[in-house]
């Protein structure tokens, strides 16, 4: 027999875009603790709103399943003495088995113990089981309270519905009692509820002005909005993630439209879009010229009653935030981007790398040195000018007070005033991606300065020694790492980005001994960064581990070779790795491929020195184009001889210079593969 089990647990508001994460956690928790516990149950599902979290399993069994188990014990000679009686040990052993002596068995020489645990009424292990579900959800941040101040919970509990069938399993945190009964839509609720058994739960809740299922909730405000949006003749700017937010923002949506000014119109688009989608959680409308309508969309967390009030509240908020946003704008225009350059001089960039001013002046640098390391033939002067007003815009008044507007109002102001359009758009494409999945820069001088600006800030901020730690990562350093190698995969630029390192740590003045340590703190962090993104691409790590060995760090050129080596089919080769792998271990990390043939005593010296000269000709080609399936092809040719000479002939030759000369052969014959990597790593 079975019976459904519902946890309702009701709080305060609950941030938005934690819900997600601890939807997703509880559902987890729940399966793992009831595996634990040897309950069997059905589907487990979350649900939630603002103000709730609920989990509802189903088909619960009533009582706890049976474990058998054998368990070992002492040998025989331990457990019996030599006429056959058990000893302490054996007697202790089944003591703690709870179990009889005589029921120990025999097996292998040991001693072994069949015990069988009777499982227990599901309803008596329920009360403390859902408070351990409770109380370990973990939060981003948490609220503390209750009389000794020991209960800690993302917002603080409310009420509690806890059911096994249509019985209420009783326990309590923080003075909250468990019960049947929750609350209705903060207005439009009539107050408390009864909540039957979990099947009731959802139409229970619906009856009450409660949508609990987030993905109706969804459904209901995108049709809503499809709807309004038809009606209008437009087209709904969507935001995932935005539209995730409001999902999670309200309890009963309903869909409404408002209107706003013509005259703002005449704003840069995103001067309109942001304070709409980032302050004021609304949904922009384009024509169907594509074209941005004085219309936005919003969800109101209630029915339709009294609708236009609503939207008039809604208008007045929004034509306040769009006349700040004219204010700002108008002001800022009375002066020139390269007027803003001024008053960077002011803005402290961070503690121990100067200014924004200081920054800048860098950029100048570091985009020019990018230009000539990777031979794009950019102009020089643009990149200098897109460096010295790249920040610019963060002293304008826009961007004061709209910060998710930088780089966006740069590029606007510089078209204002007239600069070239590269430039303009390498100033907005500097902070690209600005998020998980963005676009990355499309443009290479945009690309350029973008990785500059990156480049200087993770570089700056290791060598004043904020390394990210642990969870911890206050300047986003891991992220802008990922947008850097990601930039330079996407645009194939081989560029070694020690080289980058070592020219920044010299622009800010770092001595010998404290530029070695950061340089390798660096090469380790980007590595990890690397080997992440190419994880996540399902690439095998023997491989990644394979190609990101050494000390130069090129992202494009590993990614290049890790795909290569796929197509090649390396790992397999196993006759072709086990021979050069053979080489790789007898000469470590010897470097020296100077061959002496005079010093040749065997057939098999010789052989293998002809076929190394023969392959390094063959294969150099072959690896210019990363075209490895070549390479390996034209590298087991090599086999025969390589296994030849290792059976054969004795390295550590009597005489120093023949041992030498034939370690020397050895590390030119293993210098034929080296390019792929670190063979060793395959195997």
């Amino acid at each position: 027999m079975s019976k459904d089990v519902l946890l309702e647990i009701g709080t305060e508001e609950i941030p938005a875009h934690y819900m997600p994460s601890i939807l997703a956690q509880i559902k987890e928790l729940a399966a793992t603790k009831f595996d634990e516990a040897n309950i069997s149950y059905g589907t487990v599902r979350s649900l939630g709103t603002p103000r709730r979290v609920a989990l509802l399993i189903a088909d619960v069994a009533e009582k706890q399943a049976d474990v058998s188990s054998k368990n070992k014990g002492p040998s025989v000679k331990i457990a019996f003495d030599d006429q056959g009686k058990p000893t302490k040990a054996a007697m202790g052993f089944a003591r703690g088995q709870k179990i009889a002596v005589e029921d120990l068995v025999i097996e292998d020489g040991y001693v072994y113990a069949n015990v069988t645990k009777t499982g227990v009424e599901t309803a008596s292990l329920l009360p403390a089981l859902l408070k351990e579900i409770v109380l370990s959800l973990s939060f981003p941040k948490s609220m503390i309270w209750g009389a000794q101040k020991d209960v800690h919970f993302v917002r603080p509990l409310r009420w509690l519905v806890s059911l096994f069938g249509s019985d209420v399993v009783p326990f309590e945190i923080a003075g909250v009692h468990a019960g049947n009964v929750s609350r209705g839509h903060r207005f439009l609720g009539t107050g408390d509820f009864t909540i039957p058994s979990m099947k009731d739960y959802e139409k229970t809740c619906e009856d009450h002005f409660l949508i609990v299922d987030p993905e109706k909730r969804k459904s209901l405000i995108v049709s809503g909005m499809e709807k309004l949006a038809e009606e209008k003749g437009g087209t709904i700017i969507m935001d995932d993630d935005l539209l995730e937010e409001v999902v999670f923002l309200v309890e009963y949506p309903t869909a409404l439209c408002g209107t706003f000014d013509e005259e703002f119109l005449k704003l840069p688009e995103a001067a309109i879009i942001t304070p709409m989608k980032d302050h004021q959680r609304y949904f922009p409308l384009r024509a169907k010229d594509g074209s941005l309508m004085n219309l936005f969309l919003t969800v109101r967390n209630g029915d339709d009653y009294h609708l236009e009030t609503v939207q008039h509240g809604n208008e007045r908020v929004l034509r306040a935030r769009l006349d700040d946003a004219k204010f700002f704008f108008e002001e800022d225009k009375k002066h020139t981007l390269e007027d803003n350059v001024e008053k960077l001089k002011k803005i402290v960039f961070q503690d121990g790398l100067g200014t924004l001013y200081d920054k800048a002046k860098r950029l100048e640098k570091i985009t020019t040195f990018l230009n000539h390391k990777l031979d794009l033939s950019l102009d020089d002067s643009k990149l200098e000018r897109a460096s010295l007003l790249a920040k610019a815009d963060l002293a304008s008044q826009m961007v004061m007070e709209f910060t998710e507007l930088q780089g966006v109002m740069g590029k606007e102001y510089a078209l204002i005033d007239g600069e070239d359009s590269a430039v303009a758009e390498a100033i907005n494409e500097q902070y690209q991606p600005r998020f998980a999945g963005d676009i990355l820069p499309q443009t290479d001088m945009g690309r350029v300065l973008c990785i500059a600006d990156k480049f200087d800030t993770i570089t700056g901020m290791f060598s004043c020694g904020f390394i990210p730690t642990g969870s911890q990562d206050p300047f986003a350093l891991r992220r802008q790492t990922i947008g850097v190698l990601n930039i330079l995969m996407d645009a194939g630029w081989n560029l070694n980005c020690s080289e980058v390192f070592s020219f920044i740590l010299d622009l800010l003045g770092t001595d010998d001994a404290k530029k070695e340590t950061v340089m390798a703190q660096l090469h380790e962090f980007f590595t990890l960064r690397l080997k992440n993104i190419f994880l996540d691409e399902a690439i095998d790590y023997h491989i990644v581990d394979c190609v990101l060995t050494g000390n130069s760090l090129n992202a494009a050129e590993a990614v290049t070779r890790a795909h290569a080596l796929i197509d090649s089919d390396l790992m397999h080769q196993d006759e072709l790795l086990q021979a050069f792998t053979r080489v790789g271990n007898m000469i470590k990390d010897a470097t020296d491929t100077d061959v002496d043939e005079s010093l040749f005593e065997t057939a098999e010296e010789k052989a293998l020195y002809d076929v190394d000269q023969k392959l390094s000709k063959e294969v150099a080609g072959a690896y210019a184009v990363y075209d490895y399936t070549s390479a390996v092809h034209t590298l087991s040719k090599g086999i025969e001889a390589i296994n030849a000479f290792l059976d054969n002939v004795l390295v550590m030759h009597e005489n120093p210079k023949v041992k030498q000369n034939r370690m020397n052969l050895l590390t030119l014959t293993f210098s034929l593969i080296s390019p792929v990597g670190d063979i060793k790593k395959l195997s």
